[in-house]
Order: structure tokens, then sequence, then C-alpha cells
């Protein structure tokens, strides 16, 4: 299964916003940090503010900042949120001849569904733990 950009980008400005707690972040200097279009974070951020993972304040002293504390973001429903299918095949288009005799489309739910626990037993505090803070905000060159 492989993700969207779409949700691998709005898990990386969770994950930045996670770890600059204590300032707005703009969209331009995430997308600096990340080398990721900036038109691409508008729609992201705009869905996540949307959503509560983030809030939004506009103006010249706007900024984006995390809707609420890191262990309330939990990895699983950020993903479910921001992708728009998780099927990983799709049987019915075009129809397969086989659909009503085949197994494969429930081990394929199965893999999907214990792909998606796994990602909920992870909140975003847990992927920007405080002793990595030091090494991510060096790597995306954060003052």
């Amino acid at each position: 299964m492989q993700l969207t950009r779409y949700t691998d980008y709005s898990l990386r400005v969770l994950m930045y916003l996670a770890i600059n707690p204590d300032r707005l972040v703009t969209i331009s200097e995430i997308s600096e940090a990340y080398a990721i279009s900036r038109n691409h974070l508008v729609k992201v951020v705009h869905e996540l503010g949307a959503r509560g993972y983030i809030h939004t304040q506009r103006g010249k002293l706007g900024g984006i900042s995390l809707g609420g504390p890191p262990e309330d973001i939990n990895i699983g429903d950020v993903v479910r949120h921001t992708e728009k299918t998780l099927d990983v095949v799709n049987c019915t288009a075009p129809a397969c001849p086989i659909l009503s005799a085949c197994d494969l489309m429930s081990v394929l739910f199965e893999a999907r569904d214990s792909f998606l626990a796994v990602l909920d037993r992870y909140t975003l505090a847990d992927i920007t733990r405080v002793q990595r803070q030091k090494e991510l905000r060096t790597l995306l060159q954060i003052g």
C-alpha cells in the first residue's frame, strides 16, 4: 500500500508544527524546509485546518500552529482523513469477472486494516518525540 503525496505532505506539516510548538509557522517556511511546492501545501493546510488538526491565522503576522496537543493527533486518523480511498485494489472498475468467487479482496482488506491498526497505535507526539526534535530541527535547518 502506498500513501498519496497529499497524505505525506499532511503528515510532514503536522510534524513541522510539532517541533515548532512555541510560534506560528508559515506555509512558505514549511515549503522551503521540505522542498515542496507551496501551492500543494496551501491545499493541505486548508484541509488540516478544516478538520481541526491545525489553527490558521491570516494576515501579515499570521501563520499556522497545531490545533491541539501532539498526543491527541492520531496518525491513523490523519491517514484516514487525507486519503481519498484506502482500497488496496478496485475490483469493480472495470468489473472483475471472478469477483463473486475471489477471496483476494478480503485478504487485501485484512492487510489494509492491519496497516491502519499499526498507525492507530501512534500519535504525532510519538513520531516527533522530544529526543528526536533536535535532530529533526537540524535536518530541516530550523534555528
